[in-house]
């Protein structure tokens, strides 16, 4: 593993700003690579994401771990889990809206054993059946797990989507008709995702165009729904509605737009992780940890 990273400062000044880190050898890891990090936020898959289910339930003692950890981490940046990409609970088909539903309450069970505070999830893609009914699905599903979960704390968050395909949430209307469908839109939130945006053909790289794609985030959302953003640069254009990420200010978006979210008031207290490519010693986290704190202005 790579050398102690830099401590984030823990004044109520310090940014928060963390990456997506393994949970490789179990989920007490991610708090040895976030330590190793210096980062005060971070996010983590409470299971394999490649899978539909966990081949096992957490034990008592890996949950008593994990929320010992947290207590001993002393560090105020909340912690985020992201959903099983298999998941589409936008679909019309019973048998994998069925399959998506029951994945996707598992694992916000699992994720609340631990007290994960955000459960950040891909909306779904309607495959041929149209934005608007992808809509309907999606809030129904959102329904029906919420309804079975009433003691659940974690809060459900949606995040926006590249819109690639028929993938439904690449639009703030999107976001914005889901959250109104939803019933109970208290154990909701959002989250953006800057390549995303960018993908989705938000414009980010200038003043005007960054005033212009958060005025309307707030006129049909609101940021008091917002809990977290994925910090990636763009490999491919604005408006492509291609999802690659790339290093900050190695892509598309520019070091610019990242000085905005660094410096802009309204994200302050935003958690910002990166989800950048890396390899096992997480030297590019590294990396990109200090290009982001460099954009602070007054950072020293």
């Amino acid at each position: 593993m790579a050398q102690t990273g830099t401590k984030l400062s823990t004044t109520p000044a310090a940014p928060l700003l963390g990456v997506h880190v393994s949970a490789t050898g179990g989920i007490l890891m991610a708090f040895d690579r976030a330590e190793t990090l210096g980062i005060n936020t971070f996010q983590l898959f409470v299971k394999n994401n490649k899978q539909w289910f966990a081949p096992k339930e957490l034990s008592a003692e890996e949950i008593a771990g994990f929320r010992a950890r947290r207590k001993a981490w002393k560090q105020d940046g909340p912690l985020v889990a992201h959903a099983c990409y298999l998941l589409n609970l936008g679909s019309s088909d019973a048998k994998i809206q069925e399959q998506s539903r029951e994945s996707f309450l598992k694992e916000l069970l699992r994720a609340n054993a631990v007290g994960i505070d955000y459960f950040v999830f891909h909306p779904g893609s309607h495959g041929g059946q149209g934005i608007e009914q992808g809509i309907r699905n999606i809030a129904s599903a959102l329904n029906g797990i919420h309804a079975r979960t009433p003691e659940v704390k974690t809060k459900t968050v949606l995040e926006i989507t590249a819109g690639q395909g028929s993938a439904v949430g690449y639009r703030f209307e999107h976001l914005e008709a889901i959250l109104q469908n939803v019933r109970d839109d208290r154990r909701m939130g959002v989250c953006l995702d800057t390549c995303h945006l960018f993908a989705a053909g938000y414009d980010l790289r200038t003043e005007e165009a960054w005033e212009r794609t958060f005025a309307e985030f707030e006129a049909r959302i609101g940021f008091d729904k917002l809990v977290c953003i994925h910090t990636n640069d763009s490999k491919t254009p604005l408006g492509s509605r291609v999802d690659r990420h790339e290093h900050i200010g190695k892509g598309t978006i520019g070091l610019e737009g990242f000085r905005r979210l660094m410096n802009d008031p309204r994200f302050k207290k935003i958690p910002k992780i990166l989800e950048t490519p890396k390899d096992e010693k997480m030297t590019e986290d590294y990396e990109n940890l200090k290009v982001l704190k460099a954009l602070v202005r007054n950072a020293t």
